[in-house]
């Protein structure tokens, strides 16, 4: 059935492809809208966004590359094409590029076994760890939940990547192996141990010497210590002194929390305008350098990179962003492929703490673009796509910005109506037990410990795998308390203590507060139990 699902999205594909090309080969391409430059700069100033950075290339050329606003706010050095921003999960598609560049050396296939270059790799079940292949890593196909494992890097982790891998094999699968599409971030982790040991160099160093470097990315770091001696790098910025994360005062958060190293290549790199727009270009010519004397990797890896894979499912749209929602939706090696309005359109978002990204590509239009920004307000990231797109597909204004920034209000309102209504309703019953006896040190197989302690008359939880995540626990009702982390951008959480017939504690289950937190912050899928204390 799958299989069978895959061959008509496949020809589907093909038809819209042709449909296209014959389309578009009498129109003219447009430079970006005249305006754009107030346009941007106006949005930015009307959402608070701090700073941008937006790239646009065009048949080979490059047509913007630019900053807006400032790096940090109170601040007045301001963004330019060479700042580098933190851009998420739109470096899945460098991780892809350096296993593509390891598949044209012959050294690995898209489909060879995962334990065949990475002999300790292990899932829950072990014909899926005997099954899971290369390509398997890259598409979420695994049978995890939807950000499952995520907690072991964010907001921070003490665990390195191969430890971080290795506890892989305790992550319970949400549903059969190559079952459906869930995104996952964990399993892009093995994918850069697999090109440790493939190649004897951290992700980092490889990404570094077999991209940025041939690929001319000058003001772009896969390192952290590159990054922070980057004096001309964005910092991240968030509301979160309001009742849920995205209301409130934007503020500046510490730039060293933004993602744990662990996690680097689901999403590490910091990049420049100036730098996408290499990458643009490099994408959009299938792998060839922009100066034309050499490739970065082949034709045919760059024909499995946007090779189809997955279909994801399909959420509807409200009718004020009805002309948004695609026909098709598919996840391929590392990008998106859908349609828009009868477009192909090969895409990746991108979020890490206080940034969020987006890198764009119309095939059949030789055109991409990127956005970059330093804050958390996804309504103008995703108009300005729109309204972009819209722009190279010869379409009239949408208004995208407007009706996303609108929408994104709603749905932080009903969130807090939402919030409002379970905070107001605790039953003034419990805790059943004295403090002593919910003290104590509890383990989840995946994530590792936590301490729950006492401090100044009240309860306290540590999380021991992710530094400076604690706070203190206080009572909600029965046996659930409530953690609002003394770092306040880690979402608050409920945390139940579940006891046994003799009235011990024998499991501690959790779960978000707010019903609008990150699926990163996967609480749901802990379970501790406590420690055996050895006499």
């Amino acid at each position: 059935m799958r299989l069978g699902l895959e061959g008509g999205m496949l020809k589907l594909m093909k038809r819209l492809t042709l449909t296209i090309a014959l389309l578009s080969a009498s129109t003219v391409l447009a430079a970006p809208p005249a305006d754009f430059d107030a346009r941007v700069e106006s949005l930015r100033k009307q959402v608070g966004v701090p700073g941008m950075a937006i790239a646009i290339v065009e048949n080979g050329k490059v047509t913007l590359a630019k900053g807006y606003g400032v790096r940090k706010l109170g601040s007045p050095e301001p963004v330019d094409a060479d700042t580098i921003f933190p851009t998420g999960s739109t470096g899945k598609a460098f991780t892809v590029a350096d296993l593509g560049i390891l598949v044209d050396q012959g050294k690995i296939g898209w489909d060879d076994k995962v334990i065949d270059h990475l002999p300790g790799f292990q899932m829950y079940d072990s014909w899926v760890t005997r099954e899971m292949t290369i390509r398997d890593l890259l598409v979420h196909r695994s049978g995890l939940g939807l950000g499952e494992g995520d907690l072991l890097f964010v907001p921070r982790s003490n665990l390195s990547r191969a430890e971080a891998v290795k506890r892989l094999r305790y992550l319970k699968p949400a549903t059969s192996f190559r079952y459906g599409f869930a995104y996952d971030n964990v399993l892009y982790m093995a994918a850069g141990q697999l090109i440790e040991a493939v190649t004897g160099k951290t992700w980092e160093a490889f990404t570094a010497e077999q991209i940025l470097k041939p690929a001319g990315m000058l003001h772009s770091a896969s390192d952290d210590n590159v990054r922070f001696s980057t004096p001309d790098r964005a910092q991240p910025h968030a509301r979160i002194n309001g009742p849920l994360r995205g209301l409130g005062d934007q503020e500046a958060l510490d730039e060293r929390d933004d993602l744990a190293r662990n996690a680097a290549p689901a999403g590490g790199l910091a990049v420049s305008a100036t730098d996408m727009t290499r990458w643009l270009l490099i994408q959009l010519a299938h792998g060839k350098l922009p100066e034309g004397d050499g490739r970065l990797f082949s034709e045919e890896a760059h024909e499995q990179m946007w090779k189809p894979v997955l279909l994801q499912p399909i959420t509807p749209r409200p009718s004020e962003l009805k002309p948004t929602e695609p026909i098709f939706d598919t996840y391929a090696l590392g990008w998106d492929v859908r349609d828009y309005r009868g477009a192909r359109l090969v895409w990746h978002g991108g979020a890490v703490l206080g940034f969020l990204t987006v890198v764009v590509l119309l095939p059949e239009k030789n055109v991409g673009f990127s956005i970059e920004i330093n804050s958390e307000d996804g309504g103008i990231i995703g108009g300005l796509m729109y309204e972009l797109l819209d722009h190279y597909l010869g379409l009239p204004k949408g208004d995208w910005p407007e009706k996303l920034i609108a929408y994104g209000r709603k749905e932080m309102a009903e969130g807090l109506k939402q919030y409002q209504a379970t905070a107001a309703k605790p039953a003034k019953v419990g805790p059943s037990l004295p403090a002593t006896g919910y003290k104590g040190t509890y383990a989840d197989p995946w994530y590792g410990n936590i301490e729950v302690g006492e401090a100044n008359g009240k309860l306290t939880i540590d999380f021991k795998s992710t530094p400076r995540m604690g706070g203190a626990l206080d009572h909600w009702q029965y046996e659930t308390f409530i953690t609002r982390f003394d770092d306040k951008t880690i979402e608050p959480a409920y945390v139940t203590f579940n006891l046994d017939a003799e009235g011990k504690v024998e499991r501690i289950t959790m779960k978000p507060v707010s019903p609008l937190a990150d699926f990163s912050f996967d609480y749901q899928d802990l379970l501790f139990r406590p420690v055996e204390v050895k006499k």
